[in-house]
């Protein structure tokens, strides 16, 4: 699990003073980036391979509000391994309140956007990170 601490931006607010809804799959991205990287897997290396992990899937549940100048934290844990598709869920909270939880999936695609099998030191790099799904606590 990686846990990447944001401060809310004013530009992350609508004109009702809490986080736009929209904004909660910029922070899984930047959750899931930042988990990558802490395993060893560079997103732009990943590309520099030929390959990508484009999102097919997304849901996030709103529990509460976060605002302006909130320092919010982003848990990213990936859930499951397909034979060419991961699984990430996502908690969002402030303090130790939940504001959000959420999924996404993303398949594993060549350049040409084929869906293709993870490379062996890839899914080797997954097998030893993946853990227990939690997604609508």
């Amino acid at each position: 699990m990686n846990k990447l601490q944001l401060r809310i931006a004013y530009a992350d607010t609508d004109t009702m003073g809490v986080v736009y809804y929209g904004n909660y799959l910029t922070f899984f991205e930047r959750g899931r980036t930042e988990w990558l990287r802490e395993i060893g897997l560079e997103y732009k290396e990943i590309e520099k391979r030929g390959f990508c992990f484009p999102v097919t899937y997304a849901e996030c549940k709103y529990k509460s509000p976060a605002k302006y100048d909130d320092l919010i934290t982003v848990e990213t844990r990936l859930t499951d391994i397909g034979a060419a598709s991961i699984t990430c869920e996502y908690e969002v909270k402030c303090d130790d309140k939940l504001l959000a939880v959420g999924k996404t999936v993303h398949p594993f695609v060549n350049k040409d956007l084929k869906v293709v099998r993870f490379p062996k030191d890839i899914r080797e790099i997954f097998e030893k990170n993946i853990e227990a799904g939690h997604c609508g606590k």
